[in-house]
């Protein structure tokens, strides 16, 4: 009979944020794929667990997939866990998952601790939508096109950032988003916990000298329905003033949205609707 997988979820911080149900399932499986398996030995040691460890991680998760994927078809059970959180948020798993699924294979997932959501339930921001992005890209174009990309999501908006980037990623979140409402989350459920909430302007002038260290959630407020209105009363002027200069209705259009960074089709959407 085969053998079942585990998604096993872990503290992102405090050893004690952990499910009664993750340690049994620990202590019940044949084997553990850590994404470091040093890491992890923290965590086992603390509850007494002593298992056979195999580390799967971003760099070998391919070959490794297939080694736990025959493991699991000859009947043992694996239990996958991350650093810290839920594996595959982020973190090494979707692949093991995915070719889990493709030998018929079970998947079970032991819940747990996810920082994103955390970070939004402290954040004081709405949590009615959540559009979680991962980490920013590490370019600053890239980032900025990332931003744009997403601006009109009608959620709050999260993202992971490194302690080196946060400063720039929030100049380019004011810039790219505008003023709105946001929360830093840091080192959450560690010692040194802390939230940070304001405009992003204010975040990005608190931290553009800092030195920043520990682990950051970014937690962006939705554009709200004001601004929305403002952005397409700016179109429809631009495009009305571009038309009084000589330019056909299609090229204002398409140079007025150019101006304000979006697309010519988002453009001609927002109009449209305007004039509902």
């Amino acid at each position: 009979m085969p053998g079942k997988l585990f998604l096993v979820a872990t503290p992102i911080g405090n050893l004690a944020d952990i499910s009664f149900r993750a340690i049994e399932t620990l202590k019940a499986v044949d084997l553990i794929a850590c994404e470091d398996t040093r890491h992890s030995l923290k965590l086992l040691n603390h509850y007494g667990i002593s298992k056979k460890l195999i580390s799967y991680h971003e760099h070998n998760e391919r070959e490794r997939a297939a080694e736990l994927v025959e493991r699991l078809e000859r009947g043992e059970s694996v239990a996958l866990v991350s650093d810290a959180g839920t594996p595959a948020i982020n973190d090494p798993g979707y692949f093991l998952v995915q070719r889990a699924i493709e030998a018929d294979l079970q998947v079970v997932s032991i819940p747990g601790p996810v920082a994103f959501v955390n970070a939004v339930v402290v954040s004081g921001l709405s949590t009615d939508s959540i559009f979680f992005g991962g980490f920013l890209p590490s370019k600053k174009g890239d980032r900025r096109r990332r931003l744009d990309e997403v601006k009109n999501v009608p959620g709050t908006l999260v993202f992971y950032e490194s302690p080196h980037r946060i400063g720039r990623s929030l100049v380019d979140c004011y810039e790219i988003l505008g003023d709105r409402s946001a929360a830093i989350v840091r080192e959450l459920t560690k010692l040194h916990e802390e939230v940070r909430r304001g405009g992003l302007k204010d975040l990005a002038e608190c931290f553009s000298d800092a030195i920043a260290k520990g682990e950051f959630v970014l937690v962006i407020d939705r554009a709200g329905e004001n601004a929305v209105a403002a952005k397409i009363d700016s179109l429809a002027g631009r495009v009305r003033e571009l038309e009084g200069s000589g330019l056909d209705h299609k090229a204002a259009l398409k140079a007025a949205a150019k101006e304000l960074g979006i697309s010519r089709s988002e453009a001609y959407r927002r109009l449209q609707g305007s004039d509902k």
